[in-house]
């Protein structure tokens, strides 16, 4: 009686410990999911920013290239695709093609020297400037905590919990686009 007792005892204790450990795993695992999830907010608000500045980016060029019509359409439908997105993955693929559009728009107003010395043009393109440098940040530390969570629910005895408690890896990451890979060619 006395050994079953104390058999019992150490399982009891065992248990708990094995118990509170799988909590502690499982309560870091929503931490960082949380973590996540602020992470892409903040990444959200920049891209609305920049969604936001380029209405009147848009209509300071219009007023000098009437005849890049096609630029200005492929730049509103990107941004409209962008407002329209719903998920993560969904974001980070509009943000690529409104991202191509403002590049393309850049390269027009190259063509315009009015253009470039229009001190409203001047300002919004370094608001659009410092808006790009926010995303790239706030891009970086949506990745690390995505990295951070997958790389906490792959590692052992947290991939035990992980499975317990329905985490699964989340592969939202911003990526190069294949064609950022290449430096441009300037003619002179």
């Amino acid at each position: 009686m006395k050994v079953a007792a104390i058999v019992l005892a150490i399982v009891l204790l065992l248990g708990l410990v094995v118990g509170g450990k799988l909590m502690g795993i499982r309560n870091d695992l929503v931490t960082q999911r949380e973590a996540i999830k602020g992470a892409w907010a903040a990444v959200d608000v920049a891209l609305q920013r920049r969604a936001d500045l380029i209405p009147n980016l848009v209509e300071t060029v219009k007023g000098f290239a009437k005849q890049e019509k096609g630029i200005m359409e492929a730049l509103a439908n990107a941004r409209a695709g962008l407002m329209s997105a719903r998920t993560p993955q969904e974001k980070i693929s509009a943000n690529n093609e409104l991202s191509g559009a403002l590049g393309r728009l850049l390269v027009v107003v190259e063509n315009y020297p009015n253009l470039k010395s229009d001190q409203n043009f001047l300002r919004l393109q370094d608001e659009l400037a410092g808006t790009e440098n926010r995303i790239a940040v706030e891009r970086r530390k949506y990745n690390e905590a995505v990295q951070k969570y997958n790389t906490s629910i792959e590692l052992f005895p947290n991939n035990i919990a992980a499975g317990l408690f329905g985490f699964q890896r989340n592969d939202a990451y911003f990526n190069v686009e294949p064609g950022a890979r290449t430096a441009p060619k300037v003619n002179f």
